[in-house]
């Protein structure tokens, strides 16, 4: 794979069974086998869902990264329930990519889905080690620190 630039990434919602399948790739390279995610709880059933957004962010040379926006009921439990917030997770960068911008566009990306949905936040889990990214793109931690997936993660929000 060539290196892309960041003016060669491009972040567009996923549409169809082939981009769902190559957000499930990336998650799977940086989850699964980079960090040593079960597998088993890396997926679920709001992965299919009618009330999530999945963005994927590419390249000259295919996919680059991906992440998902919940909203509606499948947010509830992440955003203690608030209707106007979703949930953006599931965020997954391959390591070719890093340092290019690719994070920070996702982000943004899933920011716009957002507000094309109404909602006037957006909360996330971080892990701990991501916290300074971020705060740079303007969100605040709030609440204890807790473990997910096995590492240390801290709730977040930003208003839209």
């Amino acid at each position: 794979m060539s290196q892309a630039t960041p003016a060669d990434v491009r972040v567009r919602v996923a549409e169809g069974p082939a981009d769902r399948e190559a957000c499930f790739a990336v998650r799977k390279e940086v989850f699964v086998v980079e960090q040593g995610v079960d597998e088993a709880i890396e997926y679920d059933a709001h992965d299919a869902g009618s009330d999530t957004v999945h963005v994927l962010a590419e390249g000259p040379d295919g996919p680059l990264g991906t992440g998902r926006l919940l909203y509606g009921p499948a947010a509830a439990g992440a955003t203690g329930g608030d209707p106007g917030v979703g949930s953006l997770g599931r965020l997954a960068v391959r390591q070719v990519a890093r340092g290019l911008g690719v994070g920070a566009a996702l982000v943004r990306g899933l920011e716009e889905a957002a507000a094309q949905l109404g909602l006037r936040a957006v909360d996330l889990h971080a892990q701990t080690h991501a916290l300074g990214f971020y705060e740079r793109l303007g969100y605040q931690a709030y609440g204890p620190e807790f473990e997910d997936a096995g590492m240390p993660h801290r709730a977040m929000r930003r208003k839209l």
